[in-house]
């Protein structure tokens, strides 16, 4: 189904309050329901689809114990009480961005059978119900911040508030919420009945272009900001196009230009931090999970021919992106996996970035202080680098992240570039990419298109039929 532009104004008016049917509550004694991934029939999905780009196959036995290692941090962090998990170790909080890597995580580990279906059921059932009655950002989208204990709104310092919501992050959610439905069909209208609670005028205009809304106490009302730069734009963009909207200007490649570095034509976004006060970070992380969750395809493309990418742009951005961190490593002798990561020291969060406002290889802080001496080998940006491109480069970088974590509480974000040692912080989207890397080694793109209508479809068309 193709929803026109118009759908960004409908939904403004078009709030529904559906009641949460608990997905178990057919079953016999109140149990988990065992689910079956549909095969062989048509329309449904069927896996895998034979070569795709990198690493493929079983994972090995070392592989198989990184990915137990990285579920471990699930496994702590839990809340029972909401089936919400905490972004960063033992503390409470956590975004729609890290509850999308913990539904990539949970995915994974059941793909891999590393969990059994009673614990992916209970754990899914747990978080959807959770969601479906989550207190929304003045009443019309999720906030940027949740208690993991309460599920109640919070602001950054995990006291109850609304802080606003962001576009980026919801965007991503939607792709992981797109890939359990296609993958999982009795979860299907529970997550639609969740996504047809948003407001999503807020989100997009009739131009395609994305945003967000940020609310400090002293404001009298949120303020609208633009969100997204080249490379997570995008990625985000292909989120909403999932869902039916019409997203052209977030997923233009425009306006960009492009630096030379090391010999490497460098794509970045060109739109002045100075004047439009956002930072145009160059990091691996969004053209690594367009490959792994897309196989930098068009948003809507169901072809299973893993060799092909209907989104030609996005991959000849991702092999510069790729080539210029080897070149730099046989330039410098600088091993260099760089993407936004934790710390576990004052500033807490860093994007260690291939270019940004004007600077090759600059660390920076959200709000713009040059860090140089927080840049690491991010162990997120290894794993996607060294799935995606089988080299002695990427050979080297696995090396040495491969045993980079605490058995019993997940990997670390990644090691120092200086020497200094190892960033000592867990997370949830670090060991989140972790284990959805590993299971695209097994089985290329994970969003694979199962053919079924949905409640989704069924509403929205009711809607315009009105």
């Amino acid at each position: 189904m193709q929803i026109i532009k118009k759908l960004t104004m409908k939904l403004n008016k078009f709030h529904l309050s559906l009641l949460y049917l608990l997905v178990v509550g057919g079953c016999a004694d109140n149990q988990p329901r065992r689910l079956e991934l549909p095969l062989n029939n048509k329309g449904d999905i069927d896996l895998p689809h034979g070569k795709h780009p990198g690493r493929n196959g079983e994972l090995t036995p070392q592989e198989m114990k990184m990915a137990r290692v990285a579920w471990k941090y699930f496994e702590n962090n839990y809340q029972q009480s909401t089936g919400l998990v905490n972004a960063a170790d033992n503390y409470p909080s956590t975004t729609m961005w890290d509850t999308a890597s913990y539904l990539a995580a949970l995915v994974s580990v059941y793909e891999l059978k590393i969990i059994e279906k009673p614990i992916f059921d209970l754990r899914l059932t747990t978080l959807l119900e959770t969601l479906n009655g989550l207190s929304f950002f003045r009443n019309g989208l999720p906030n940027k911040v949740y208690h993991t204990q309460t599920s109640e709104k919070v602001n950054y310092g995990n006291q109850p508030g609304e802080i606003g919501t962001s576009g980026l992050d919801l965007g991503r959610l939607l792709i992981w919420l797109k890939i359990i439905k296609e993958r999982y069909p009795d979860y299907s209208d529970v997550i639609d009945k969740f996504v047809l609670r948003w407001n999503f005028s807020n989100l997009l205009d009739s131009k395609g272009t994305i945003y967000g809304a940020s609310f400090e106490p002293s404001d009298t009302k949120a303020k609208v900001i633009q969100e997204g730069r080249l490379g997570y734009e995008e990625y985000a963009a292909k989120g909403f196009e999932l869902w039916g909207f019409d997203t052209t200007q977030a997923a233009k490649a425009e306006p960009y230009s492009v630096i030379s570095i090391f010999g490497i034509d460098i794509p970045y976004d060109s739109r002045d931090p100075r004047i439009f006060h956002a930072h145009n970070y160059v990091v691996s992380e969004s053209y690594v999970l367009d490959a792994i969750e897309f196989n930098w395809d068009l948003a809507n493309d169901s072809d299973g021919n893993d060799a092909h990418f209907s989104h030609p742009w996005m991959e000849d951005f991702a092999q510069r992106i790729y080539k210029v961190q080897e070149q730099r490593y046989k330039q410098t002798g600088i091993l260099t996996a760089r993407t936004e990561h934790q710390l576990d020291q004052d500033p807490y969060f860093v994007y260690d970035t291939i270019y940004s406002d004007g600077i090759t290889w600059n660390t920076l802080t959200e709000s713009g202080d040059i860090v140089p001496q927080f840049a690491a080998i991010a162990t997120k940006g290894v794993l996607g680098l060294w799935v995606l491109w089988e080299t002695e480069y990427t050979d080297l970088l696995f090396s040495k992240i491969a045993d980079l974590y605490d058995p019993q509480k997940g990997f670390y974000e990644g090691v120092y570039e200086n020497g200094s040692g190892v960033i000592k912080q867990q997370t949830a989207n670090n060991n989140g990419i972790i284990l959805e890397t590993l299971l695209y080694k097994v089985q290329g793109k994970l969003l694979r298109f199962s053919g079924r209508q949905s409640l989704w479809d069924k509403a929205i068309a009711e809607k315009f039929n009105e």
